[in-house]
């Protein structure tokens, strides 16, 4: 009884580290830590883009934008997370199609899942180049 009671407290463990970790990118440059709290840093705006579509509006179409910003992690219509582009997070509560952006080594990308390891591509590249991956979870 007590293998089977240390069992169930260890995947306990596992998977409320898995959710914790998985609310951030772990090595995502546009987040730092100083004395004074979190500094997000969000994606540049490029002079093409257009109107944005509201998080509440029903124009959405593609893959949410999972933005890392001074407020945690929302889910956005766009990578730039302009304040009527994002709203909460559902991740790990509703299965929508996502991608997460992050810095990496100076450069913006879109990445498959919460993992520099996943698919990643550079935002900025030229097409098809940047065209991202994403995955419903």
């Amino acid at each position: 009884m007590k293998h089977i009671t240390a069992a169930l407290a260890a995947a306990t463990f596992i998977s409320a580290g898995a959710a914790a970790y998985a609310q951030a990118v772990n090595g995502n440059e546009a987040v730092t830590t100083t004395g004074k709290g979190k500094v997000v840093e969000l994606p540049p705006v490029q002079a093409s883009v257009g109107k944005p579509c509201a998080a509440n509006a029903n124009c959405h179409a593609g893959a949410w934008h999972m933005v890392e910003t001074s407020e945690g992690l929302r889910e956005c219509t766009e990578p730039h997370a302009r304040p009527t582009t994002c709203r909460a997070s559902t991740y790990r509560q509703q299965k929508l199609a996502r991608m997460w952006v992050v810095k990496t080594q100076g450069r913006w990308r879109w990445c498959q899942y919460p993992d520099l390891g996943s698919k990643c591509v550079d935002m900025f590249a030229r097409p098809p180049a940047n065209l991202p991956y994403h995955a419903v979870q």
